[in-house]
């Protein structure tokens, strides 16, 4: 999971990189970031001798608009905010799964999800109090709404996990939806063509945004969850470090307040519920 953060921080800081120096824009940052691990799935899937075909194609492109809506969103957010806060406010998604489980799924909250819901909540209010001051709310709150995005594909991906979907399958159909969708956008607005210096950014990219997936991947498999939810909050603390020494960004207390408060609700989410009470 170490590995895995610190790779989805590099591809947050590859993305930010590309559009800050090269002038890329967020629709063909987007569409390289999934045209990579949807060709090796679909390169997989012929080496083994299986198949996309799904019952649950409907569920797919639900899953997939939602994600590729995330992504879109979180791309604006490394764009305009600095990286800690920007991939903070990715994170937030704990605190609407709550949300939507309480309002949309009719569930019973429990002291474990109420606290991390508060938790989350005050934490996102941190955050946006110096957005109110620095004229950065409306991309502050774009990039809020990722979350929301967030968490409704992450309780389709566990309804589609619950009829038997494989997560290579649905990783695909993510990956493939989300490079269409990104393709058309960026056809719309304009693609910039691919030079020595862009073919790094757009490699490391999609790169580090697959192998950060795989390994994120075992680690869930393997490892005991809230240890591997924990330290999956490392992509914040790497992003930071890199934003404050290489990128002279500077956050103020506010806002570390409610990056530290993001992170615990993300945490106390994941306890077993027996802990928890």
């Amino acid at each position: 999971m170490i590995v895995a953060a610190f790779l989805f921080a590099l591809m947050s800081i590859l993305v930010k990189n590309a559009g800050t120096k090269l002038g890329m824009h967020l629709y063909e940052l987007a569409f390289w970031r999934s045209l990579l691990p949807a060709l090796m799935i679909f390169c997989g899937t012929l080496v083994r001798v299986q198949t996309l075909k799904t019952p649950f194609f409907v569920g797919h492109i639900k899953r997939s608009v939602a994600g590729t809506t995330a992504l879109l969103l979180s791309f604006y957010g490394l764009s305009q905010l600095p990286l800690a806060t920007s991939v903070t406010l990715n994170y937030t998604s704990v605190v609407f799964i709550a949300i939507l489980s309480i309002v949309w799924l009719k569930e019973t909250p429990s002291i474990k999800t109420w606290t991390a819901l508060l938790m989350g909540l005050g934490g996102i209010c941190l955050m946006l109090q110096p957005a109110f001051e620095s004229d950065r709310l409306i991309e502050t709150l774009i990039t809020l709404s990722g979350g929301i995005f967030t968490a409704f594909a992450l309780l389709q991906v566990r309804a589609l996990s619950f009829m038997g979907e494989p997560a290579w399958r649905i990783v695909f159909y993510l990956s493939a939806v989300a490079a269409a969708i990104s393709a058309v956008l960026a056809t719309w607005i304009g693609w910039h063509s691919l030079t020595v210096e862009s073919l790094p950014y757009i490699l490391g990219i999609g790169g580090a945004g697959l192998l950060a997936q795989l390994a994120m991947t075992h680690a869930y498999h393997v490892g005991q969850k809230f240890t591997v939810a924990a330290l999956s909050y490392l992509t914040v603390v790497f992003a930071a470090i890199y934003g404050a020494v290489f990128a002279g960004e500077t956050i103020g207390l506010l806002e570390i307040l409610g990056i530290v408060a993001v992170i615990l609700a993300g945490m106390v989410s994941s306890l077993p519920e027996k802990t928890a009470q």
